[in-house]
């Protein structure tokens, strides 16, 4: 007799997730399992739809499937694998268990230890690229000393809105996107005391009406000052990932910013390296920052290296004119970087997410 639905049941519970660890039963990603006249028809529900590993979980459920058959002496019957996929929400609570953004499943920061390292350009590609494989993204361009959104999203002849008393954000490139850079004259000089820099950080984040999200990118200021303080403070972030360049004087900022953020008891996702090298037109690579400097440090601090981004001139010129979606269609090798880099992310979360779910409280009774 062919398999049953029981069979399928049991051939899901060997394969396991890649990332978590856990099999597919467990891990409750199983939508549904069922013979359908001979063929086997399995529903799997990734954490993410930026999930890098769905070709491999589909090759190990055949797998499966073929050892359950084997094991009935039955005829393996032909799988289809149907994916679908939800972001579940991070298990993080803020201080005192309270969350300012209760729709907002995952709020991700983007820091640097200096500037220049191209940080806001990771946070708006970063953005586009995980709306672009299928999740709701927002961005919150947290550099309130000096907002590169405006030019980045091309938002200059946009006007911003209120409703009520929240602040609209700009649908814009598959996002939801707001910045202190339309909120003021762009020729004004940014200077902000400490208590005025929270304050302005404050109502872009918990008074924006962001919606359902299921990543909210926080663009931070570079350093390590009173806005990623106020971050770690307001929001329950699922993880930073920390911008850095090749070269030493990069590096050494690179780890004063995540030693802040594992002070602030902020999980560091992992570390992208960006101006890895530069591309010019004939395909030839300059290493004019040298590189590999960034992973090797990730591998040194025990961190997960998210992928390098060489300079490619498409990107800078994509940047400069407000169109980043342009950076999946005019060149194929910039697309891969942005997407592995992407998925890469997508995934740090899903297991950081997955890390802390299985935390179990405990209650201690005395006398």
């Amino acid at each position: 007799m062919p398999l049953t639905d029981a069979d399928l049941q049991s051939a899901l519970r060997t394969v396991k997730d890649p990332d978590l660890g856990k099999d597919l039963v467990t891990l409750d990603m199983v939508r549904g399992a069922s013979m359908q006249g001979d063929r086997a028809v399995i529903d799997i529900e990734l954490t993410t739809p930026a999930c890098p590993m769905k070709d491999a979980i589909r090759a190990d459920i055949e797998r499966a499937v073929n050892e359950q058959s084997r094991i009935r002496s039955v005829t393996p019957p032909p799988v289809e694998v149907r994916f679908t996929a939800r972001v579940r929400a991070a298990a993080r609570q803020g201080q005192g268990g309270g969350n300012p953004l209760p729709r907002v499943k995952h709020v991700i920061a983007v820091g640097a230890g200096k500037g220049g390292v191209g940080k806001s350009t990771i946070s708006v590609n970063l953005a586009v690229g995980l709306a672009r494989m299928g999740a709701r993204v927002g961005l919150l361009d947290g550099d309130i000393y000096g907002p590169s959104a405006p030019t980045m999203l091309g938002l200059d002849d946009l006007q911003g809105a209120v409703r009520g008393e929240l602040l609209v954000p700009f649908s814009v490139h598959g996002i939801e996107a707001i910045t202190i850079g339309k909120l003021v004259d762009p020729d004004k000089a940014l200077i902000w005391r400490g208590p005025m820099a929270h304050g302005a950080f404050k109502q872009l984040a918990v008074q924006t009406d962001w919606g359902d999200l299921d990543y909210l990118i926080v663009d931070l200021p570079p350093g390590t000052g009173d806005v990623p303080l106020t971050l770690a403070q307001l929001l329950p972030l699922t993880g930073a990932v920390v911008v850095c360049t090749p070269q030493r004087v990069a590096q050494d900022d690179a780890r004063r910013a995540i030693r802040m953020f594992q002070q602030l008891q902020v999980p560091v996702l992992g570390v992208v390296e960006n101006m890895s090298a530069f591309i010019d037109e004939h395909g030839t690579v300059h290493d004019l920052f040298g590189r590999g400097g960034a992973e090797v440090m990730a591998s040194t601090m025990g961190l997960p290296f998210l992928g390098a981004l060489p300079v490619h001139v498409e990107l800078r010129r994509n940047c400069d004119v407000g169109t980043p979606l342009k950076n999946w269609s005019d060149n194929a090798a910039l697309a891969a970087a942005l997407d592995g880099i992407c998925q890469r992310v997508a995934s740090q979360v899903s297991i950081e997410s997955h890390r802390h779910s299985l935390v179990q409280p405990t209650l201690s009774v005395k006398d």
